[in-house]
Order: C-alpha cells, then structure tokens, then sequence
C-alpha cells in the first residue's frame, strides 16, 4: 500500500494497493507508546529517562540495543526491550486500555496465543495488527491533538518522532520504520516474506499530510524492507504533494 492523506479532511492524495488489510504494526508502533508513555510520567522528555541494556533483553539489534537508551535513541534504533520497559510499567490493564482508546487497529494486545506475552510481544507478527488507512487515521488523531492524552504529551510524541534533514520544497517530514517476519502455521517465522512499513507526516506552513507505505517481500531481497519502505514513499512524496 501506498497512502497519503490530508490530516484534517482525511482527503486521499493516493490510495494504492491493498490499504485496508490489517498486519503486524511492528516498530511503526513505537509512535503509540510514546504517546502512552509521555501522558503516563514514565518518559520525561527526549533524553529521559535513560535505561541500561541488562542480560536476557532482546539484542537481535546488535551492539545499538546494548547500549543505556533514552526516547531519541529508543525510536532512532527501534530497540525493543526500552518498549517493554514502556509496557511493563504501564502494566497489561492500562496498556489494553490505552491501545483501545486510541482506536489503535484491532486493539488486540494478547500476545501469542497461551503465551502470555502480550506486553512483551503484541505489536511484532503477534495479536495486535492495523492497516496502513488505520496507521493513518491514528496519525492523523495525534497530529490534530485528538487522541485521548495531554497536550504536552502529544507535542512530546511528535517531537520525539525522527525529522529528517531534507527538506523538499519546504516540507518537513518526520517518520518511523517498522519490520517484521509473518508466522508460518506451525509458529515459526518466514524470513523470507518480510514486512516493511514507513509511516509519518509532512507538514509544510499550515498544511500537515500523512503517509503510510507497507510492503511484503516475495522473497529476501537487500536493503531490509523497512528502508526501501521508507526510500521508496520519500523519493515519491515530492512529486504527489506537488501534484495535491
């Protein structure tokens, strides 16, 4: 899918491929937990609080999540145990809570089935899945402040999500990555078949859009799906908002 809306009107600049199917969220998720995690207390501001790496996190991410992490390096290298460090300390009641009120999805934060793992878990290839028009709609509701949070925590969050440095014809874009493997029926992941998300807004005076481009691999291709996700919406975006 690639999608971009008008924040204000829901208006399609572009709608194409299959937006309306639900899959993982992955990292992409990461924007929602900020904003649950700021309107709680437990993240302070871009730097604080900073968590150590300990023994037995997720490291699949290499030497970057096994550093000490605040919020700009949790959402720069979608390290997934500062997550659960967000989720833990919200605990399961509040966490489902939050994804509900936030009309976030199918808001179904159970995890793996008997596994009990959904504040672990629940947003990579497990319980909680959302479709791109869905990803957008919730963007859209944290950018016109009507998500059920403060309005230091939205300008928190926003604040929070990476800018990037290019600026097209005066646009200022902020996104977030997400990946994940789906589920073969006996549980196991097909690496092969890679989920690739980018997500985000551009905003340029008083106009804000939102994007979302999904992708699935046939196969395993390089560089990972994420990032052509992400290159392919961005060397689009221009063209489209010219165009709008």
């Amino acid at each position: 899918c690639t999608l971009v809306l008008d924040s204000k009107t829901s208006t399609p600049l572009i709608m194409q491929g299959d937006c309306d199917s639900r899959v993982t969220p992955a990292s992409t998720f990461k924007i929602g937990l900020a904003a649950m995690g700021f309107n709680e207390g437990i993240l302070k501001d871009a730097h604080n609080p900073t968590f150590p790496f300990r023994e037995g996190y997720p490291d699949w991410g290499g030497d970057n999540w096994k550093q000490p992490t605040d919020p700009t390096r949790w959402l720069k290298y979608s390290v997934v145990w500062y997550s659960q460090q967000i989720t833990h300390r919200l605990g399961k009641e509040k966490f489902a809570d939050y994804v509900k009120r936030f009309q976030y999805g199918n808001a179904d934060v159970s995890g793996d089935p008997g596994k009990n793992n959904g504040l672990e878990r629940a947003w990579i290839a497990s319980s909680l899945k959302i479709s791109p028009m869905e990803e957008a709609g919730f963007l859209s509701r944290l950018l016109n402040g009507t998500l059920p949070i403060s309005p230091e925590a939205t300008a928190k969050t926003i604040a929070l999500v990476e800018t990037l440095p290019d600026k097209p014809n005066g646009w200022t874009i902020q996104g977030k990555t997400g990946a994940a493997f789906p589920r073969r029926a006996d549980g196991s992941f097909d690496h092969a078949k890679s989920w690739g998300w980018y997500v985000g807004w551009a905003r340029r005076d008083d106009r804000t859009v939102v994007f979302a481009r999904l992708l699935q691999d046939e196969k395993k291709e390089e560089p990972r799906t994420s990032l052509r996700a992400r290159d392919g919406i961005l060397a689009e975006l221009p063209a489209i908002l010219a165009k709008n």
